[in-house]
């Protein structure tokens, strides 16, 4: 075979098409592995003839030395291959591009010596990468075929053309007893009865007990002071207690500066609440 030739062998076991030759009754029936026989690009280079694809996986085990082989030679039979690929599939070029891409990349990091500098896998592990590749997309294309192969619905086999209606049919079925039915009758009035709100004066500080406090202790206040000084001894432990103090002495230093007692100050948002005695006229 030359080395810039395409051949493909006639596939054993094809049925022809009617013509004006044959006799009637003959069929064109042509099976996937004919088909992928035909699409098939053989290669010759260096004494070596196959599939393309064959050809990488053999590089794979150095049956076949990439070193020998001849990339002018490999892109001529390309390049014929794809122009009698057009008359079948043109998607298959781009597949045997890759392949050949593939084959001239690998044969030049083969010849290249290795750099110990060099990052990327090597020449070998280039060749087990693609090998797999390889073995990956013809599986794919197995189980493709199979799956072609198999009947199909509406061309070898039919389905029912009405389809049956399904009546569903619901049935409850109650097992509680009547204790159960009156305990939960009885948790949906509970929670619906109107429960009033009883306030706790034992932990409530009013703004009239802070006032009257605040009025003993602001005529002291010649300097600025936190809030929190003006607060009774013992309401400051509890929680509850303490936010209850805490909003009456606020607003009864807020009426005394409304009297103009006070000068009350804050340098920034959250920061501590300051009081300072007013005296006479001055406005501060």
């Amino acid at each position: 075979m030359a080395s810039d030739d395409f051949q493909e062998d006639p596939p054993r076991g094809r049925r022809l098409e009617p013509g004006p030759d044959r006799g009637p009754g003959t069929q064109s029936e042509i099976t996937v592995a004919e088909r992928l026989a035909a699409e098939a690009l053989i290669v010759d280079v260096e004494g070596f003839e196959g599939p393309l694809d064959l050809l990488l996986t053999l590089s794979r085990t150095q049956k076949v030395d990439l070193r020998k082989i001849s990339i002018l030679m490999l892109a001529q039979q390309y390049l014929a291959f794809v122009e009698k690929a057009k008359s079948l599939r043109i998607e298959l070029a781009a597949d045997y591009l890759v392949m050949a891409a593939w084959l001239a990349f690998l044969k030049s990091r083969l010849l290249l010596p290795p750099d110990p500098e060099e990052e990327g896998p090597s020449g070998e592990e280039l060749a087990a990468h693609l090998a797999f590749q390889l073995e990956r997309l013809q599986a794919m294309r197995d189980v493709a075929a199979r799956l072609m192969a198999r009947d199909q619905k509406g061309r070898d086999f039919f389905v029912r053309g009405v389809p049956e209606q399904v009546e569903r049919v619901r049935k409850v079925t109650y097992s509680a007893t009547l204790l159960e039915l009156m305990q939960a009758y009885a948790r949906i009035r509970t929670k619906d009865e109107f429960r009033p709100f009883v306030m706790d004066r034992d932990n409530v500080y009013t703004m009239e007990q802070a006032l009257e406090h605040m009025r003993g202790m602001v005529g002291f206040a010649g300097t600025w002071t936190e809030l929190s000084a003006y607060m009774p001894p013992g309401w400051t432990g509890d929680p509850m207690r303490r936010r209850s103090v805490t909003a009456a002495t606020f607003a009864a230093s807020l009426e005394l500066a409304k009297e103009g007692k006070i000068y009350i100050r804050q340098g920034e948002t959250f920061a501590p609440i300051q009081l300072r005695r007013r005296e006479g006229r001055d406005n501060g």
